[in-house]
């Protein structure tokens, strides 16, 4: 197994995308929780996601805020790195939206478009609802 992977209950998972989840750069595979392993496939696999629906949507969350983080995170860093691999990122930003809108019925951060000062819309990029 290369530097960049770990295997956890059979199953190959990226350290990069376990500590990004988990918000620990330090990361204790032992610890990581299994609703945080299911999000981390569908954040390094998203053509998994319609399969994962029903899943994600029954996952045991104890703190539902805290674990919106979990999705914060991915939202953030997919923004960061977006121009690095459009794809990939673009990938991994709307699955952790679908995830926050089957979980949370709403997205935290959301594109938002505003009226300027002639009537048109503009975009007025990410903002906090």
């Amino acid at each position: 197994m290369d530097n960049h992977h770990v295997n956890i209950k059979g199953k190959k998972y990226s350290l990069e995308t376990l500590r990004l989840l988990t918000g620990r750069k330090e990361l204790d595979i032992e610890q990581v929780p299994d609703n945080i392993l299911v999000i981390a496939q569908a954040i390094d696999e998203p053509d998994e996601l319609p399969y994962l629906i029903e899943t994600i949507k029954s996952l045991h969350i104890d703190d539902k805020e805290k674990f919106r983080y979990v999705l914060f995170r991915v939202q953030i860093d997919s923004q960061l790195h977006i121009n690095e691999d459009i794809m990939r990122y673009q990938k991994r930003l709307f699955v952790s939206q679908v995830i926050e809108m089957l979980l949370y019925e709403e997205l935290f951060f959301e594109v938002k478009e505003e009226e300027d000062t002639e009537g048109h819309e503009a975009d007025t990029g990410i903002s906090a609802l």
